[in-house]
């Protein structure tokens, strides 16, 4: 039993193992794009959801804040907040446009952006539609 390595073992080693991982790969891509249709309820987004999300990025809340386990750390994650707050968008809205102009002294403070009306509708109405995204409890809530 003295055999040795040759370059077409290596070779046959090499191109089954691409072509396991290249069918794994196909099999996991199939798989998500079955399912996520079922899990991402995209047949609710409205415009007021779209507009949300544009708020959300000009404002640049990922910069502070996580969603569904994505972006900073600094502040809470916001893929759960619509549940934390009772599931009342009034209170999200209430949240966000009392902050102090100044923040809270001696504390992390998320500031005020002065939102219209209708933009603290729409940021809550995204909350609101991420909070409802079935991610099968990730990021899981240390918090509580």
């Amino acid at each position: 039993m003295n055999e040795t390595f040759t370059k077409a073992m290596a070779r046959n080693i090499f191109y089954g193992g691409s072509l396991f991982f290249i069918l794994v790969f196909l099999g996991l891509t199939y798989h998500t794009e079955k399912v996520l249709p079922e899990r991402d309820h995209r047949e609710n987004i409205t415009e007021q959801v779209v507009l949300g999300k544009k708020v959300w990025e000009e404002n640049n809340c990922v910069g502070c804040h996580s969603l569904l386990g994505e972006g900073a750390y600094f502040a809470p994650e916001l893929g759960n907040v619509y549940t934390r707050f009772g599931g009342s968008k009034e209170a999200i809205m209430a949240f966000i446009k009392y902050r102090p102009v100044d923040g809270i002294e001696g504390r992390r403070s998320m500031p005020q952006f002065n939102l219209s009306d209708e933009e603290l509708e729409a940021v809550a109405e995204f909350l609101k539609w991420t909070s409802e995204i079935n991610t099968s409890n990730w990021p899981p809530n240390i918090q509580g």
